[in-house]
């Protein structure tokens, strides 16, 4: 796989997650599975002077966190899958967006060239440095000074996704194939929106093209079987991560899992609800069941990799 490349800034850059490293990986002491789960968008550790620079107060702030989804998935672990898990939270950063996608209306100072500040995520404010969390809440008081977003990329975004290369490559390594789970979660309920509620899981696999159809499938019907409804690539077809590690013809499959707060979070105040044990345990039976897929419909096929 291609590293993400760019001239590195010049530039001084800190950020203390309250003591935690800004992202980690829980790994089994054997993995056993071709699978590698990854959750980007649960971090919850919010630096003090991100906080101070914000207009929004510490509950608002966590609008599009994808609250405990690392809690969710850590069963995974035990089984013999990887976890890897961001503590930066995704307003601070976000991982699952090209690496320089930023809106130069919120900078101080010239973004580099190669910055896109065209794209459709930058243009809603959802950029790799977000303007807005959910429902167009703006994050910060002033504008950002431009150095400030470039050393969140350097010294984060691109080390996550080093990391998360190099769990797909030595599985693709041991296994013959890799499989990436990308776990988040949505809102229960979307304003203006025709209708008032989501399915309870959402898979994205870029409508056919991130995954084997037979692992999209698979996934479905475990789902399904357990009475949840599920709905594919609507409206989360899957971001940069399941588009940008996504090459099934290799053997590298990447399938993003929406799951629906509602099940498992009072949506108020942030705080796991009395349903966060029922799907915890209905999600490990879905990850013991999905792992257990043949692996015939998941190695490369040469031919089609030519």
């Amino acid at each position: 796989m291609s590293d993400i490349e760019s001239p590195p800034p010049e530039i001084p850059f800190e950020a203390d997650f309250n003591g935690f490293p800004a992202f980690d990986v829980l790994s089994p002491a054997d993995q056993r599975l071709p699978f590698v789960f990854n959750s980007p968008h649960s971090g919850r550790q919010y630096p003090a002077d991100f906080i101070a620079s914000s207009r929004l107060d510490e509950v608002s702030i966590r609008r599009s966190e994808d609250a405990y989804v690392d809690d969710l998935f850590g069963h995974v672990v035990p089984l013999g899958a990887p976890l890897l898990r961001a503590h930066f939270p995704r307003a601070y950063l976000d991982v699952n967006r090209e690496p320089y996608e930023l809106d130069p209306k919120m900078f101080s100072g010239r973004l580099p060239s190669y910055a896109n500040i065209r794209s459709i995520r930058v243009a809603g404010g959802l950029g790799t440095v977000a303007r807005i969390v959910s429902e167009n809440h703006e994050i910060y008081r002033s504008k950002l000074p431009v150095e400030e977003a470039l050393g969140r990329v350097e010294e984060i975004y691109k080390p996550y996704h080093s990391t998360l290369r190099r769990l797909l490559a030595q599985t693709h390594v041991t296994f013959g194939y890799a499989v990436l789970i990308d776990c988040h979660s949505m809102p229960s309920s979307v304003k203006c929106q025709t209708t008032d509620t989501r399915p309870d899981f959402i898979l994205g696999d870029r409508y056919g093209t991130s995954c084997s159809p037979e692992l999209t499938e698979f996934a479905y019907s475990i789902l399904r079987n357990m009475g949840y409804t599920v709905s594919r690539n609507k409206p989360y077809a899957g971001g940069f991560i399941t588009e940008h590690y996504g090459r099934p013809a290799s053997g590298l499959h990447a399938l993003q899992i929406e799951i629906n707060r509602g099940l498992y979070l009072n949506e108020t105040r942030f705080e796991p609800s009395s349903g966060f044990q029922d799907l915890f345990d209905n999600l490990r039976d879905f990850a013991r069941d999905l792992t257990s897929m043949p692996d015939a419909a998941l190695y490369s096929d040469p031919i089609a990799a030519e």
